[in-house]
C-alpha cells in the first residue's frame, strides 16, 4: 500500500498512511517511541546511519519513529519527496532561513507577515541576511525588489490577521524563472485547501499546530520539500550532504543544520498527537470554513461592523485570486467594529467563542488584534500594514453555526 496512491483520497490516503511501513505488533496508529538513542549490531550500520548512505535513526534530537511517521504523512499530504518535523512552526521557519542563508544574502518577504515571523526576519537582517518586505500580493512588488543576492521568497498564503492573499501562481513562475527558492507558508489554509506544489514552491512550511493537529492539544511545524528545485544551482548547500538524490539534499541539510544543531526536536508525545489530528483534517476544515463565511457574511452586514476581511467575501480585494487558488477561503477572518462599539466590551461579552491567541483550534477562538499579537510592533507599523485599533481575529471552528451567529448576534446587540 503506498499512501500516496493516486486513486486514494485526500483522508483515506492519511488515515492509512501509517500502515504504508511495518507498524509494530500490528498498531493502526505508529506507536511512541521514547528512546533517545538508538543501538546497532554492527557499526558498519551505524556508520551508514550518521553518513546519510542508509535510513536510521542515531540520537533523539534528529528525530525518531513516531516523528518520522507524522513527517511521511505531512509529505503525502503536501505531494512532496521529504519532510522534517519541529518543535514549532516557528521553529520549521527559522530553520529553513538559517540553513539556506548567509550573511550578504538577500531575501524577499511578504511585508503581511504574522507578527512573530516578521520578527523572525528582523533578527536574521541583524545577523547579516538583507530582507525586502513588499506587497505579496502584487507579483511586479516581489520582482522589483529581487537583487544578483536574493536566495528566497518567502509568502504566506493568506496573511494573518488582514487576510490579503499573496499572488501565489505568478511569484512562483517569477521564481522559477530566476531560480530563486520559493518558500510558501502554508498553515493558514492547510494542505486540504491548498498545495503549494501546485505553485511552483520549493518548500512549504505548516505550522502543524495548527490546523493539521487542530485541537490545540500539541505544538508542532514541518518544512516540506517539493521536489521542484534544482539544488545543484544553490551556492549554500554544504559538500558534505551533497550526496544520493539531489531533491533531498536541501531537506538533509535543514535536518542537520536546522533541527541537530539548533535542537528545535518535536516531541513524540507531540508528534502522536498530531499525527492523529491530521486524520480529520478535511473534515473539521469543510466545517469551519462554511462556519466562517456564514459568521463573515452576517458581520459584513451588521451596522455595528465597519469592515470584514474574508477571502470568502466578494469584497475582499483578492476574492477572485482565492477562489481560483483554493478549495475554500479559510478559517479565519478579521473584522473591524464601528465607532462607539468598546472592543473589548464587545469581546466580554461572547459566551460561545473563547477568548485566546491560538487558531486553528475546533473552537472558535477571538483576540483584539491592536492591543495583543501585533502591540510590540506599534500604531504606526500597524497602520501601515492595516491593522486598525478596533480589528478582532476570528479563528472559527467546527461549533454549530446557529450557536456561533447567536453569539456574535447577542454580543453586538446587548
Amino acid at each position: 500500500m503506498n499512501a500516496t496512491t493516486p486513486q486514494r483520497g485526500f483522508t483515506t490516503a492519511i488515515l492509512h498512511s501509517d500502515r504504508a511501513q511495518t507498524i509494530e505488533h500490528g498498531a493502526l496508529h505508529k506507536p511512541l517511541h521514547l528512546s533517545v538513542a538508538y543501538g546497532y549490531r554492527d557499526a558498519n550500520d551505524l556508520a551508514a546511519v550518521f553518513q546519510n548512505r542508509q535510513p536510521g535513526h542515531v540520537y533523539g534530537r534528529q528525530g525518531n519513529p513516531t516523528t518520522s511517521a507524522l513527517e511521511a504523512k505531512v509529505t503525502a499530504m503536501e505531494g512532496g519527496v521529504a519532510s522534517v518535523a519541529f518543535a514549532t512552526g516557528m521553529a520549521s521557519i527559522g530553520a529553513v532561513l538559517l540553513t539556506l542563508t548567509a550573511g550578504g544574502d538577500h531575501v524577499v518577504a511578504s511585508r503581511f507577515l504574522f507578527g512573530n515571523t516578521a520578527s523572525m526576519f528582523q533578527t536574521l537582517e541583524a545577523h547579516g541576511t538583507r530582507v525586502s518586505f513588499v506587497d505579496a500580493t502584487d507579483v511586479a512588488a516581489v520582482e522589483a525588489a529581487l537583487t544578483p543576492q536574493t536566495r528566497l521568497v518567502f509568502v504566506e498564503t493568506i496573511a494573518n490577521p488582514r487576510t490579503q492573499v499573496a499572488d501565489l501562481a505568478r511569484i512562483g513562475e517569477l521564481c522559477a524563472r530566476r531560480g530563486i527558492v520559493y518558500v510558501v507558508d502554508n498553515t493558514m489554509t492547510s494542505p486540504w485547501l491548498f498545495r503549494p506544489i501546485e505553485v511552483g514552491a520549493s518548500l512549504v512550511v505548516n505550522a502543524l499546530t495548527k490546523y493539521i493537529g487542530g485541537h490545540g492539544n500539541a505544538l508542532g511545524g514541518a518544512v516540506t520539500d517539493t521536489g521542484l528545485y534544482d539544488w545543484t544551482r544553490h551556492p549554500r548547500i554544504v559538500d558534505s550532504y551533497k550526496t544520493g538524490d539531489a531533491k533531498r539534499w536541501a531537506i538533509l541539510q535543514i535536518r542537520k543544520k536546522g533541527l541537530r544543531d539548533w535542537g528545535g526536536t518535536l516531541s513524540p508525545e507531540q508528534a502522536h498527537h498530531l499525527a492523529v489530528g491530521a486524520e480529520t483534517l478535511a473534515l473539521r476544515m469543510d466545517r469551519q470554513c462554511a462556519n466562517a463565511l456564514a459568521l463573515a457574511r452576517f458581520l459584513e452586514r451588521h451596522p455595528r461592523v465597519r469592515a470584514v476581511h474574508y477571502p470568502g467575501l466578494a469584497s475582499h480585494a483578492q476574492h477572485e485570486l482565492a477562489s481560483r487558488l483554493f478549495r475554500a477561503a479559510g478559517a479565519l477572518f478579521s473584522f473591524e467594529l464601528g465607532d462607539g462599539v468598546d472592543t473589548f466590551a464587545f469581546l466580554n461579552r461572547l459566551a460561545v467563542v473563547v477568548l485566546s491567541s491560538n487558531l486553528g483550534d475546533n473552537r472558535t477562538l477571538a483576540i483584539p488584534v491592536a492591543q495583543t499579537i501585533f502591540w510590540e510592533m506599534g500604531r504606526e507599523r500597524r497602520q501601515a500594514m492595516g491593522i486598525a485599533e478596533s480589528l478582532v481575529r476570528v479563528s472559527v471552528g467546527i461549533e454549530d453555526e446557529a450557536d456561533l451567529l447567536a453569539d456574535f448576534a447577542q454580543a453586538l446587540e446587548t
